[in-house]
Parts: structure tokens; sequence; C-alpha cells
């Protein structure tokens, strides 16, 4: 199976054993899933300013060059690319971006970490949630050029460089990750190095978010591993990310889920 086709075939399977609303059975998930729909629709105002953040760059004619340490993109994997093509392919989407927001307001919220900064409009959906800092990495100086906010949102630490360098560095000064957002680089080893570095910082109240859990069949063997890690107790997979918890008052089970 091809690259591109894998992704089709992985949504196809997960629609049809996906859960929705009532039927879902435990009351501690059904409690998060409402607790989610609800912010994804009543926060919709809240943002309008980084969602023309995001209209401005889907606006833009500006081309970067781009220092690409992951996978790449499978839209546009060339060395100069358009700030729209960037924001338009490779940056979360409203509803995965106030999904990100909503588990991050579900922890203490005083150290988040997202690795993975792209046009810095998950960093602003995560600033808000913060009530510390949001530290989030990049690998290319051009494209954090962009994503740096002109005002506003001084609660995000931006860094710069490769993620396998500079992770461990940050770890050494924090005694906590809360909440962290993998969204970079796009392999098995690079993903499943990043959770197994941050493991050593989280508690029972941290939660972990993966993004493009189906992005390949390289990405879906990390979440497997992921999920089925002896720390995490709960896993919820929404297609387009996972996410999971290390505290749960009922048995270890994984969720596949719509929204």
């Amino acid at each position: 199976m091809t690259k591109k086709l894998y992704p089709v075939f992985a949504f196809f399977i997960h629609w049809l054993k996906r859960e929705e609303g009532y039927s879902i059975q435990s009351p501690f998930v059904f409690n998060f899933y409402q607790g989610l729909k609800k912010h994804l629709t009543t926060q919709r105002e809240s943002v309008r300013e980084i969602e023309s953040y995001r209209k401005k760059l889907l606006d833009s004619d500006q081309t970067i060059e781009v220092y690409d340490l992951g996978a790449g993109s499978k839209k546009v994997n060339s060395l100069y690319r358009k700030v729209a093509d960037i924001t338009k392919y490779s940056t979360s989407s409203k509803k995965f971006a106030l999904l990100y927001q909503f588990f991050c307001l579900q922890t203490p919220a005083k150290t988040v970490l997202e690795l993975g900064t792209c046009m810095g409009i998950t960093s602003r959906y995560l600033s808000l949630a913060t009530k510390g800092k949001v530290y989030t990495f990049e690998g290319s100086e051009n494209i954090q050029n962009v994503a740096i906010p002109k005002h506003g949102y001084t609660n995000i630490d931006f860094i710069l460089g490769d993620i396998n360098k500079e992770l461990p560095l940050l770890l050494e000064k924090i005694q906590v990750v809360d909440f962290a957002l993998i969204d970079a680089t796009h392999t098995y080893e690079d993903t499943i190095h990043y959770f197994e570095l941050l493991l050593e910082k989280v508690t029972s109240t941290s939660i972990i978010a993966i993004g493009d859990i189906y992005w390949s069949k390289e990405m879906n063997r990390a979440w497997q591993e992921i999920k089925s890690h002896q720390a995490v107790k709960l896993s919820l997979d929404f297609y387009e990310c996972g996410i999971v918890f290390f505290e749960c008052p009922i048995e270890k089970t994984n969720y596949l889920l719509a929204i």
C-alpha cells in the first residue's frame, strides 16, 4: 500500500469502528467527550484573533526557504515553500487546535510543550490555556520567524533547533510536563524518542497528544506502541491525533472517537 493510500484506508477503518456520544459506555470518557464537544462550540469567538492570523497566512504570497529535519510534507516538500501552502497543509485545523487546547485545560497547564511550532497557530491556542509557560520547538528558522507573534502571547517561549538536541536541555531545567503535543518530524524513531523523553517528566495529571497518528504506517506503529506503554492508562484516538492519560479510574482502554 502506498504512503498516499494508507491514510485513506486507515480513515475508513477508523470510521467503521469509532464511537460517538451516548455509545460511549464509560462515564469517565463520556464526560470528557461531552466537555470536548462543548468546548468546540463555545470557544469559537475566543480564538477569532488567531483565526484572523491564519487567514492572513493563507492569503500571503511570501515564499520561504525551509530547513526540514523530519519526514517532510506530502503536499509541499520542496526547499522553497509558500507560507500559504505550509499553513494550508501543515497546520492543525481550528477544530483540532481547539481539541489540543481543551486537553491542555484538563491539566495544571503550568508547563506546556509543543514539539513542532510550524506557523505558530496551535502555539497561540495553547497559550490561551496555559497558566505558566508554553515551550514550542521549531527546526526551521524561517518558519519560526513567521510564527513568532509581533505582540501578545508573552507566555510562549520559541526554541529553535533540532528537537533531539534541544528537548533534553529543556527537560533538565523543568520539573514537570503538564501537557505536551508531539507534532514534529513524523517518523517512528523520533516520535517514540520524544515520548520516552517526556515520560521522565510526566505525572498522574499529565496528558500527551500525538499528532498525525495515521500519517503513515510508521507513525501508526509509533501510536500503537505509545498507547500500549505500561505508563499509559487511557488512550483516545481521534484519527487526526491520539491523546494519552497517565491516570484513569477505569480499566486500561483505547477509544476510537469522532468529533
